[in-house]
């Protein structure tokens, strides 16, 4: 089988040129990814917390981290390869790829089919060294002006995914807001009302269709650093559950049933669920909260769950004291309390 999306660089006299080039070519917020292995980690899943690492996530550390499940390898790039659909990373450079097991570069070519991102590994030793599965790999290049021309390529996919604005305010909201007021809190759980017809919309549609029958509530305003804390999480499950916690201040009962039908395609809203599906209110996403919920979607999706299961399910139930560790960690946040009720 040959890679097409796979570039293996030859640098046999490990030229100082061609790292330095892979490591000013990190540029995040246009698709481009530099990882660098760390060295002689023992670790099975060190080459994913290295690619979550240069995707800008960072795992909690100590003994007790909450972090702790992403050492398994398949949670780990499970997690590496949602946050990368989520993204929309295009290209992946790996130096010193020379010093990875087989096993890790299996991993590392697996990640790439998992996202369709572009994969640029430099090889730099001599090429007889290469393992079965790049010597495969047809491109090949070892010139620098190759190299720098590879690096300006624009990549398979968008560098990032359209999130268009969120839904317009209408009534009492838009008004405070054009007056610089903050918008009302809304209640925690809100029958969800069809403004033409004034009767409840059908309790389990998904939001897309919610959304052409009802307003959705306002998000409640956080700070730029505490939007900042939850975009570092590296687990998508957790990092999208509590944004949305932040945002809503929803009854944890509506987030453990909300589905994957329940995100709307450009993640502009999201629709949760009380018990008995009586009151099942859909809130407007923030944009900095959209990546976060893109990638619980997409860490979803890569599990091949249907869209009918409930998307935060994993860590609102077996693995709920992840959860409760990583809002302790968000003091200003004020998430430690509603967290602490998700288990007994």
């Amino acid at each position: 089988m040959a890679y097409s999306d796979v570039t293996i660089v030859v640098d046999e006299r490990d030229d100082l040129f061609y790292t330095r080039a892979a490591l000013q070519a990190h540029r995040p917020g246009e698709g481009r990814v530099t990882v660098q292995p760390t060295p002689a980690s023992s670790s099975p899943a060190a080459l994913a917390h290295d690619m979550l690492y240069g995707l800008g996530k960072r795992l909690a550390p100590g003994p007790n981290s909450p972090d702790v499940w992403l050492d398994s390898v398949n949670t780990a790039w499970l997690a590496a390869a949602a946050w990368g659909v989520a993204t929309g990373v295009r290209h992946v450079v790996v130096p010193r790829a020379h010093l990875l097991t087989i096993r890790r570069i299996d991993q590392l070519l697996a990640w790439r089919e998992s996202t369709g991102a572009q994969l640029t590994v430099l090889w730099q030793k001599a090429p007889r060294g290469l393992p079965p599965a790049l010597a495969r790999v047809e491109r090949r290049i070892s010139g620098r002006d190759q190299f720098e021309a590879l690096l300006a390529e624009p990549g398979p996919i968008p560098a990032r995914p359209s999130f268009p604005p969120g839904p317009p305010m209408a009534g009492p909201a838009a008004a405070a807001v054009a007056a610089g007021q903050s918008p009302a809190r809304q209640p925690r759980e809100t029958r969800a009302v069809s403004p033409r017809h004034g009767r409840p919309a059908a309790p389990c549609t998904g939001a897309m269709a919610t959304a052409q029958l009802v307003q959705a509530a306002p998000a409640i305003e956080i700070a730029s650093e505490e939007a900042a804390d939850l975009a570092a999480l590296a687990h998508p499950l957790i990092a999208g559950a509590l944004s949305v916690l932040a945002f809503t201040r929803a009854d944890l009962g509506s987030l453990r049933f909300t589905r994957d039908l329940d995100i709307t395609g450009d993640v502009c809203a999201i629709k949760l669920h009380g018990v008995g599906h009586r009151h099942c209110p859909l809130h407007a996403v923030p944009a900095w909260a959209r990546p976060l919920l893109a990638g619980a979607r997409a860490h979803h999706r890569l599990a091949t769950r249907p869209p009918e299961d409930g998307v935060f399910a994993p860590v609102m139930v077996a693995e709920a004291r992840h959860l409760r560790a990583h809002a302790r960690r968000l003091p200003r946040l004020d998430l430690s309390q509603p967290a602490s009720a998700l288990v007994p």
